[in-house]
């Protein structure tokens, strides 16, 4: 199986934020650490991430690529059947929310990427920034079902739509 790697977007995002003066935040539902490899920073994982694990009772978060079983020790309190992968699964809040929630309500710009506008809490997003007087953009690769929330609309594929929409803003 071949590795995967940051894409032209991923670069792209990681570029402006290297770039730019101001406060930055990427939000992201991915679970993969492309946006890492790329050299993004200040960046929320809402989902969680594959490469890491928790302990259930703590909440003690650690780097793991090993399977986990129901005789995994946990290395942060040596109990089994403590650790668990670090995704949300469904019918868990996502993570990080007030950290989303204040950022949401402190930004001048939200650009949606890749979204189809229809997986909340993400989805409402757009509803929030736009409360808080940001104005908004989406970049798809096609209109999604919120598209009529947002101020400016990009459609076609993330490695040009979001590369021409960051460079232009330098």
């Amino acid at each position: 199986m071949s590795e995967a790697h940051p894409n032209l977007a991923h670069q792209a995002l990681a570029e402006f934020e290297r770039n730019f003066s101001g406060d930055f935040t990427l939000v992201t539902q991915n679970v993969d650490d492309l946006h890492e490899r790329a050299g993004s920073r200040n960046l929320i994982h809402m989902h969680g991430e594959l490469l890491k694990a928790r302990c259930a009772k703590t909440g003690v978060v650690m780097p793991w690529t090993d399977d986990i079983t129901t005789e995994t020790l946990c290395p942060c309190c040596g109990i089994p059947e403590r650790v668990r992968p670090h995704i949300v699964w469904f019918g868990e809040i996502p993570l990080e929310m007030e950290t989303i929630e204040m950022a949401l309500a402190q930004c001048d710009l939200f650009v949606a990427i890749g979204t189809s506008g229809q997986v909340y809490p993400a989805a409402g997003f757009v509803q929030m920034a736009t409360a808080y007087g940001a104005h908004t953009v989406e970049l798809n690769l096609e209109p999604s079902s919120g598209r009529n929330l947002f101020s400016e609309h990009h459609y076609g594929p993330a490695s040009q739509s979001v590369r021409e929409f960051f460079a232009a803003l330098c």
